[in-house]
């Protein structure tokens, strides 16, 4: 393992003869002033007293294409040559990349072409195309359409941005650690969301000159560990879809990895139902919109609570962009795991009065009802017995057992399905 990495760390020093640097990081900060967003970096005191650690949280959600990725974008654009300039650039994303380089296209003048994943959702296509951008859906993996894209540079004389494996890329992502670690200096461990590695890559390099003994720690889902594979040595099978898909990465950056090899100090996975609580957490706690990729960071602390307890943790919510329908189903389960929707099945006599009474019996326990099924045909109950599903909004999994227990006490068979 340390004979790859040593050999890895050659191949990249001889093909980009220096490694990042934090002076690069500065300069980028440099570049971007004006261009970009400040974000917030606070502390979240609900979110630190339920998760053990003191929580600070980098609003990257607020930059104007709600990503932090517009800052590598903009970096790259702005050092283009003026015969660069003229022939345009084209660049491959999920959406968040894509944005960052379709508004920074526009603002200097220059034609961008995007290849995008069909799975891509339809708000991140929608916003890209807003900027100006010729959008080509194709592909059904990252992989795919990047081969696309680079096919594109090749026959168009595109400039081709890639989305991580470029040093000006990795740079512009790298001022967040900057800024999170002058807005609040005693933070001790970042928590970064891994995909190709540009942010964490960018970010260690930054955050590690600043403060050596500052921790790292990276986080993919348990659906797309190419990154984590590849540093660990494990070989994790792959998926096929993720709520995460800013970072459902399936080939890791050469230049990101040899950057995390030697910068960062652990990887951690996360399943997709951690994510779905941490983005309904930000929301209901936070009153702020994150994608799947944007949770990632909170998913780990929810997920290895231990490995991070009593520290002072820096969370970048990266993106903020997605799909109204996916959210809309988040919030709904977030609410079946919470307790707060429920769903019990009560089994009755089916007389003339009975729903009247269980309904009565539901509203005075202070439950709301959703919805009621009645269920004749498909039970093995006695042919004048009705099973009556109804699925309730509580206030959480004790208010459950109570209604049950209402519904008990006046003589029905009830139970939570």
């Amino acid at each position: 393992m340390a004979g790859a990495f040593s050999n890895l760390r050659l191949r990249y020093q001889r093909h980009n003869r220096h490694m990042l640097t934090l002076d690069n990081i500065q300069a980028a900060a440099e570049r971007l002033s004006g261009q970009i967003l400040d974000t917030p970096c606070v502390e979240s005191r609900t979110i630190s007293q339920l998760t053990g650690c003191q929580v600070f949280l980098k609003f990257e959600n607020l930059q104007y294409t709600a990503s932090f990725k517009e800052r590598g974008a903009c970096n790259k654009l702005v050092q283009l040559k003026p015969e660069e300039r003229s022939r345009g650039v084209v660049a491959m994303s999920a959406g968040n990349h894509a944005q960052g380089v379709a508004y920074h296209a526009q603002r200097l003048g220059l034609r961008a072409v995007i290849v995008m994943p069909r799975f891509t959702p339809g708000v991140k296509v929608e916003r890209t195309r807003g900027f100006g951008a010729e959008v080509l859906l194709h592909g059904d993996t990252l992989d795919e359409s990047r081969a696309h894209a680079r096919a594109l540079s090749e026959r168009e004389g595109l400039v081709f941005v890639h989305p991580y494996d470029d040093e000006a890329i990795v740079a512009g992502q790298g001022t967040v650690a900057l800024e999170m670690l002058r807005a609040q200096p005693e933070i001790d461990t970042l928590v970064v969301a891994v995909g190709g590695g540009g942010l964490i890559g960018g970010m260690a390099t930054a955050a590690k000159a600043i403060r050596p003994d500052i921790q790292v720690i990276g986080v993919q889902t348990e659906r797309f560990p190419a990154m984590y594979n590849a540093i660990k040595g494990t070989h994790l099978p792959q998926g096929n879809s993720t709520i995460a898909e800013g970072i459902a990465v399936g080939t890791p950056g050469t230049l990101t990895e040899a950057i995390i090899r030697d910068k960062v100090d652990d990887m951690v996975l996360v399943d997709e139902g951690d994510i779905e609580q941490a983005i309904v957490m930000l929301l209901e706690i936070e009153k702020t919109l994150v994608e799947g990729a944007g949770a990632a960071g909170l998913a780990a602390l929810l997920k290895h609570p231990e490995r991070f307890a009593g520290k002072k943790v820096g969370l970048v919510l990266c993106g903020g962009n997605i799909d109204p329908l996916l959210l809309a189903s988040i919030i709904e389960r977030g609410m079946v795991r919470a307790g707060r929707l429920a769903r019990i099945q009560v089994n009755a006599r089916d007389v003339p009065g009975n729903l009247a009474r269980i309904t009565a019996t539901v509203a005075d326990a202070g439950a709301n009802i959703d919805e009621v099924h009645h269920q004749r045909a498909f039970t093995l109950l006695a042919a004048q017995n009705v099973a009556i599903e109804l699925v309730l909004q509580t206030r959480g999994r004790d208010h459950v057992h109570q209604v049950i227990a209402a519904l008990q006490s006046a003589g029905f068979d009830a139970q939570a399905i």
